[in-house]
């Protein structure tokens, strides 16, 4: 019977990753393809362990491991790095269905390693009804990111902030340090050690699992109305 991969990430994997950050040129990347594509099977092992886990607690719709990754070709179109390739391991697990709202993201490399969530680049209706909710009554998302779990996992709520208040919005309003906020991030940072471990698969499900009072929220104030209706 074949030995069954391991869903753990692999010294392997991050040694990869540096030796790409010291030949990251197309020749070099177009030699050692083999190894790369080796790698990257033993990520997609891993990644389809942690959405069979995440399924079990949520509903994704991202089919499998292996299609959750990114590719590891970067776009230099708009960059001053012209770099062809990333020199890290990630992917995207996205919730199913309209009601709910969010997903979850991971990347890998060698001194930065982070699971994250929550919403990067929310359109301005999304970013409006998110805000005039916590206008309304901030107690809801304040007891959330005030709670031991969400403080022990994440520290606290990230992501671009405006400088004074948003457009529409008193400056002395009493829930502005929330109000100020463009995206919405839940971020928590992993040593390799950790990434390395036989305990990481279990850690980044219960990362994920610990986002869900915020995703719950979120989902609820962006796909029903003011009266609380879908």
């Amino acid at each position: 019977m074949a030995k069954q991969p391991i869903a753990q990430i692999q010294k392997s994997a991050f040694n990869f990753l540096n030796t790409l950050k010291k030949n990251n040129n197309r020749e070099w990347f177009n030699e050692n393809k083999t190894a790369f594509q080796a790698e990257q099977d033993l990520v997609a092992v891993f990644a389809e362990a942690l959405l069979q886990q995440v399924n079990i607690h949520d509903e994704i719709e991202t089919p499998s491991g292996k299609k959750s990754l990114f590719r590891i070709y970067r776009d230099t179109r708009f960059s001053n790095d012209k770099t062809p390739y990333k020199t890290n391991w990630s992917g995207y697990f996205k919730r199913a269905t309209k009601y709910r709202r969010g997903g979850y993201y991971f990347q890998l490399s060698p001194g930065n390693s982070f699971l994250a969530g929550g919403f990067w680049g929310p359109s301005p209706e999304d970013l409006k009804r998110i805000r005039e909710d916590i206008a309304f009554d901030a107690a809801p998302l304040k007891k959330i990111i005030n709670s031991r779990s969400f403080k022990d996992t994440f520290q606290t709520l990230q992501g671009e902030q405006v400088k004074t208040a948003p457009q529409g919005f008193p400056k002395d309003h009493e829930a502005i340090d929330l109000l100020r906020y463009k995206q919405f991030l839940l971020i928590r940072k992993f040593s390799d050690k950790e990434v390395l471990s036989e305990s990481f698969l279990k850690e980044a499900n219960q990362t994920y699992k610990n986002m869900r009072p915020f995703f719950d929220y979120m989902s609820e104030v962006l796909s029903t109305d003011a009266n609380g209706i879908g």
